[in-house]
């Protein structure tokens, strides 16, 4: 079942004076399950709506929607597709606790890998969803594979029912549906000789599979640190070997590296970044990948607009985690460069989650209040715009705006900072 939660108003919905609270019930006759049924159902010029308002009156619709007029109606959010796997370096088991209840939900559901870019792994879908995934055309999906010999799979998933992934995607590939895949490395489990064939089973599912990125395993202070490490400079150098040896043979038979390593492996390597031009679209730069090249592009393609503000001789912080204050000196760099402005790095150790979970979006606001409250000396901070839901909450529930008001600086969030500094951005 389905819900309005809002309606825009001199929208489609409002001139059928749909309400929140009203139930969606069936499209064409066809009942909606949820927001794709929604969506992809109600794509057409002509269609019969049957609804129940929240009186409890049902009513059908004869809708005519002209091409492209939206139907203005925001739903209350889905139900999630929960995880049934177990996985020893899962980050939602490494939370503290005291935590907001949304931060221990493991999600596992294709249709937030479709519509957000959420990693799934595949392993809870029935008939009815793969169907469904075909029908719709849900593509590209972002699918966590780590490893494709089935064994070494379910010992990481900690799952035994999880079913063998290449034959999976195959027969997804067979029907036009394509991926970006990851592998997160565990040392001694998945990597080495495994991920040699964990590369070579994606590539030879063809085209389908658009990337896969190897990201290192990331854990905090909470996680499960006697089942699962964190892996070493050779053993991270290892796996760029192993990931640059199916780049060059991609880019040579493919046209395109197709398998790239995340930021934090060549951090933990000690080895410098490919340049920006390796990453192509930057299609998994959420996930970690080229992440400093994307922003150096964005800084570059606006730096125009970056020297027409009144930036010359400002003092600005730019607050990031640990992992990327090695990498920032290139970044802020460029941006300096076009503002005439003073940039200082703020690298903060995280309170909540420990030292070794070293990402800017999993900042807490305690760690940003501590490191920011007597810093008189600041014209303006730059915060790391994924570390607030859209609540502006802050991962132990932090407001943003009351951060704000407990700072000598005014703050803006930012994603790239030419967001925030082109424009008035979203401040606090």
């Amino acid at each position: 079942m389905i819900r309005v939660q809002t309606v825009a108003p001199d929208s489609l919905g409002a001139a059928l004076e749909l309400i929140p609270g009203t139930e969606l019930l069936a499209v064409n006759g066809k009942d909606l399950e949820d927001f794709l049924d929604w969506e992809f159902l109600t794509a057409d010029e002509q269609f019969v709506l049957r609804a129940r308002l929240p009186s409890g009156e049902e009513i059908e619709y004869d809708v005519e929607r002209p091409e492209g007029l939206p139907m203005g109606v925001m739903l209350e959010p889905p139900r999630i597709r929960r995880c049934a796997n177990h996985c020893d370096f899962c980050f939602v088991d490494g939370n503290p606790q005291g935590m907001r209840q949304a931060l221990y939900i493991r999600d596992d559901d294709y249709r937030l890998s479709f519509r957000y870019g959420n990693f799934a792994t595949l392993t809870n879908l029935k008939p009815w969803d793969l169907e469904r995934i075909v029908e719709y055309r849900l593509s590209p999906l972002y699918v966590s594979v780590h490893a494709t010999d089935p064994v070494v799979r379910r010992f990481l998933l900690r799952n035994p029912e999880a079913e063998a992934i290449v034959p999976q995607l195959t027969w997804f590939a067979e029907r036009g549906i394509t991926f970006h895949t990851q592998v997160v490395l565990v040392p001694g489990v998945n990597d080495g000789d495994q991920l040699v064939r964990t590369l070579t089973d994606l590539y030879g599912i063809g085209p389908a599979v658009l990337s896969v990125s190897v990201v290192p395993v990331a854990l905090t202070e909470f996680s499960k640190h006697n089942l699962v490490r964190q892996p070493t400079r050779d053993e991270c150098r290892a796996a760029l070997r192993a990931v640059g040896e199916f780049a060059e043979r991609a880019l040579a038979e493919r046209g395109a590296p197709w398998c790239y390593g995340a930021d934090d492996l060549y951090l933990l390597a000690e080895q410098s970044l490919p340049p920006a031009e390796w990453y192509g679209d930057f299609e998994q730069r959420e996930n970690g990948v080229g992440a400093v090249r994307y922003l150096q592009t964005r800084i570059a393609a606006a730096r125009d607009q970056l020297g027409a503000g009144d930036w010359q001789g400002k003092r600005i912080g730019v607050v990031t985690g640990t992992a990327m204050g090695a990498l920032m000196p290139q970044v802020v760099t460029g941006l300096a460069a076009a503002t005439g402005a003073q940039f200082e790095i703020l690298a903060l150790e995280n309170t909540l989650f420990g030292p070794t979970v070293t990402t800017a979006g999993l900042l807490p606001g305690a760690t940003l209040l501590a490191a920011l409250r007597e810093r008189h000396d600041l014209d303006l901070v730059l915060l790391p715009a994924e570390a607030v839901n859209d609540d502006l909450l802050f991962m132990d529930d932090v407001e943003a705006h009351a951060l704000a008001a407990q700072l000598p600086m005014p703050i803006k969030l930012s994603y790239d900072f030419a967001d925030a500094l082109v424009d008035e951005g979203v401040a606090a």
